[in-house]
């Protein structure tokens, strides 16, 4: 098991690629910390694990209010002692073009995608650096590489974090802990499951594979960044998109 007594917080982890990597690290022998703004959403991941065998607590809060994010990590420090890994999953979209977006459309998403992101670091550095040692993951997308209409705000946010994460990698190397990120392209969740049959055709003949990925793909680069395989790889953005963007 690669995450044996390893402590991992894992946000928006209710549904679509935050339940997928819980389950992969309850499975790789992680005891967990799962986050969602709904407790009983992330509660319905937390007992089919526990009824597994893994240690889990689930706990609602929301990343975009400081208090919260900083209580969240808090309260994963005092069921468990130590946390060894983060990572930032938890992201809301309110897509429009950009001349017709509300104010409040993009300062939401901003505020969820990349601030909280920067709360939940802030708070979890303190512990890691202390520990010298620990392993961030935030989830970007491609759209943060490559921008995409109608998504100004949600692509911001996600470029926002690739940035953020390699300041965090060059701040924090010293002390031990990786600070990487995963660009996920057009992924099967509910997101995508909202499209029409059109749109997912048009999408997938951008992609070189063909086939939309699945949210596993993506548990299955974070588990990599997580675990002690990755232990020289820092301030990287690991593209899953099936070749969409090279």
């Amino acid at each position: 098991m690669r995450l044996k007594n390893k402590v991992a917080v894992v946000t928006g982890a209710s549904r679509g690629i935050g339940k997928a990597i819980a389950e992969c690290f309850g499975k790789e022998g992680a005891s967990l910390v799962l986050c969602s703004r709904n407790l009983d959403a992330v509660e319905a991941v937390a007992k089919p694990l526990r009824d597994q065998g893994c240690t889990v607590v689930a706990i609602a809060a929301d990343v975009s209010v400081r208090e919260q994010a900083e209580n969240l990590i808090t309260s994963a420090q005092e069921h468990f002692t130590r946390i060894d890994i983060l990572v930032n999953n938890a992201g809301i979209t309110r897509d429009s073009l950009l001349v017709r977006m509300k104010d409040e459309d993009w300062d939401q998403v901003i505020q969820t995608n990349l601030t909280g992101a920067s709360y939940t670091i802030r708070a979890i550095a303190r512990i890691m650096m202390k520990q010298r040692s620990g392993s961030i993951i935030n989830i970007s997308s491609v759209v943060g590489i490559t921008g995409n209409a109608g998504q100004a705000n949600y692509a911001a946010a996600k470029a926002g974090l690739i940035g953020l994460t390699k300041s965090a990698a060059k701040e924090l190397a010293r002390r031990g802990i990786r600070v990487n990120a995963i660009a996920p392209g057009f992924i099967e969740t509910d997101m995508t499951s909202r499209l029409a049959p059109q749109d997912q055709e048009r999408i997938t003949t951008q992609i070189p594979m063909a086939v939309l990925g699945k949210p596993e793909d993506v548990a299955y680069g974070v588990l990599f960044l997580a675990s002690d395989e990755s232990c020289y790889v820092t301030g990287q953005v690991l593209q899953i998109d099936g070749g969409m963007v090279m």
